[in-house]
């Protein structure tokens, strides 16, 4: 018997046929939530109403409530923006780039990625509307709306604003994208369903047929869209970057920041979609359209990112030295051997040195390894986002103003908030949407599935 061996390993296992796919994917949404997702929502609404006493007393009290001070104006609050946003980049990268580059491997992936993007600006969002203090007073100011009291306008030249500007836009254009996807789908679980369920998920498909029109249709828009948010990813962490790189604090005024910002936004990025994806996995039985090559891809891009990112970081050590301006070098030294070594080096250890373990194909093929890691890449991400900005601002030109930061009660609390809410939109969507694409895993099942690769 002669066996023809595959040019690359299946996207799809199992032997899986177009029912098996619209039959794996359905089964959670139109079946009764499992005993994991339930255990798992009432975690994350607990997480939620707990993070949402100390939102509630920051809004009330003010932000007073927070360990900020003279010296340390911004601290978990912009550290948590930045880690939010940077979160958000992976869903727009899998969707859109890799969409305009053909990449196959993205189709069992792209959904829920998209979803982990629209929720993670979501959670971003909230640290800067918290930090205005009284934001129902003022919110508004950061919008370009007619001025009806005088001829005070927002500052154009701040890159503060330029945040509203691209987060707002990067929102909108993903969740146009992510919705444009679910609607094909929506329709599959629409003809399935009997009763008050197929009238929601009509009214959601919004009279989708099928028909080859509507498909050409689908298959523009969702180009158009890819290349809308395509510069997206590049503009949106890089704007970030200019909160940074535009002032004149030692260890913030440097170039490297854009392209560093961006690469850390898409390490951190992927890291959270593995986190996401193998777990959705293992509650949804869903190893035969989430596999191993999926797994593997991602873990390569997070050593390229990762090691980007662990150049961008000697960068500043060497451009500092090579500057000759004593506060520049002093702000350096002082993030590796000050008061806050622990953070660096903790940064250091989780985003430089534990992605280089995925060089092994043994480590980068294992479920256990990769769920570690990824967990071990976010938290190193939250620190670089700490360490930039604490050691940064903790000592500053004079040493009578230099200050230590303590996050209080209440950072934390808003800090658990986010990821409640995070968490609970996400297992929401998981169970009451379809998770993975049905009708992009179907349009690559016959060219990568082991069916099709004999």
């Amino acid at each position: 018997m002669q066996v023809t061996s595959s040019v690359r390993e299946p996207l799809v296992t199992g032997g899986k046929t177009y029912k098996d796919v619209t039959h794996d994917v359905s089964r959670q949404v139109e079946g009764k939530p499992t005993v994991g997702w339930m255990l798992g929502l009432a975690v994350a609404i607990g997480t939620l109403l707990l993070g949402g006493i100390a939102v509630g007393a920051t809004v009330w009290e003010g932000i007073g409530m927070w360990g900020l001070n003279k010296t340390v104006g911004w601290a978990w609050d912009i550290t948590n923006f930045v880690w939010w946003v940077g979160i958000g980049h992976a869903g727009t990268l899998i969707s859109a780039v890799l969409l305009l580059f053909r990449q196959k491997w993205r189709t069992s992936i792209n959904r829920a990625a998209e979803a982990m993007t629209i929720f993670a600006v979501i959670c971003a969002a909230m640290f800067p509307v918290l930090h205005m203090g009284r934001p129902w007073l003022g919110a508004y100011w950061a919008l370009p709306l007619p001025n009806v009291f005088g001829s005070l306008w927002v500052n154009f030249n701040s890159p503060l604003l330029w945040d509203v500007f691209a987060i707002s836009t990067y929102f909108s254009v993903s969740l146009v994208f992510w919705y444009i996807g679910l609607i094909p789908d929506f329709a599959t679980i629409r003809d399935r369903a009997t009763g008050l369920r197929k009238t929601i998920y009509g009214a959601l498909s919004f009279g989708w047929t099928g028909a080859a029109k509507s498909w050409m249709h689908y298959e523009a828009v969702s180009l158009i869209l890819a290349g809308l948010a395509t510069p997206l990813v590049l503009s949106v962490h890089t704007i970030v970057s200019f909160d940074f790189a535009t002032s004149v604090i030692p260890g913030w005024h440097t170039t490297i920041f854009p392209p560093y910002f961006v690469a850390g936004a898409i390490f951190s990025g992927f890291a959270m979609v593995l986190t996401l994806m193998i777990i959705t996995r293992k509650l949804f039985k869903l190893e035969d359209y989430i596999t191993m090559v999926h797994i593997e891809l991602m873990n390569i891009v997070i050593i390229i990112t990762g090691s980007i990112v662990g150049i961008a970081y000697i960068t500043e050590f060497f451009i500092a030295w090579y500057s000759g301006v004593e506060a520049e070098q002093y702000a350096f030294i002082n993030r590796a051997f000050g008061p806050y070594w622990w953070a660096y080096w903790s940064m250091m250890t989780c985003n430089v040195i534990s992605p280089q373990l995925f060089w092994f194909k043994k480590i980068r093929t294992s479920i256990v390894f990769t769920f570690l890691l990824s967990l071990v890449v976010n938290i190193g991400m939250w620190f670089e986002r700490f360490v930039i900005i604490v050691t940064s601002l903790h000592r500053d030109f004079l040493p009578s103003s230099w200050a230590m930061f303590y996050p209080t009660w209440a950072d934390v609390g808003v800090y658990l908030f986010t990821f409640g809410l995070f968490f609970t939109l996400f297992l929401l969507f998981a169970k009451f949407f379809p998770v993975i694409n049905m009708a992009e895993v179907k349009s690559v099942l016959k060219s990568s599935s082991e069916k099709g690769n004999k």
